[in-house]
């Protein structure tokens, strides 16, 4: 498969790894991407952009996840969920996919690396804040 669903597969691993081992060899975790990646370039840039995005936006990010998640904090969370929302609240925010696809990547890639509840859990959090982002945006234009 080497499609962008599994550069966020891969990008989620290694933001995974990162949340149980913070200290981790940034060398190691590119040359993860490039393995498995095949050496698709175009598949590699889109998987360092959302690496690199989603750790320089990190704090912002858990402060907006938290927002939306009454009542659970970040790290109550299942790392697999707060992993693969950070992925795409960095692509609604900052990228340039758009937020119901972004969303249903999330959806589809929890259900997968998730529990039984991931992807109702991961679709509630990240509908309410596109909602939220998409009513700013409308106002902003205004």
């Amino acid at each position: 498969m080497t499609t962008r669903r599994r550069a966020r597969e891969i990008v989620l691993q290694v933001l995974f790894e990162e949340d149980l081992h913070p200290m981790r060899d940034e060398q190691i975790a590119m040359d993860f991407l490039f393995k498995r990646l095949s050496y698709n370039d175009s598949l590699i840039d889109f998987a360092k952009e959302l690496l690199v995005g989603v750790r320089a936006h990190r704090a912002e990010i858990d402060k907006l996840l938290s927002k939306y998640s009454a009542n659970w904090s970040i790290k109550r969370m299942a790392t697999s969920d707060r992993n693969v929302m950070r992925i795409a609240a960095y692509e609604m925010l900052y990228g340039e996919t758009p937020g119901r696809v972004a969303i249903n990547e999330a959806i589809d890639i929890a259900k997968r690396y998730g529990s039984l509840n991931s992807g109702a859990f991961v679709n509630g959090i990240l509908d309410r804040m596109f909602k939220d982002h998409k009513a700013a945006d409308t106002e902003a234009a205004s």
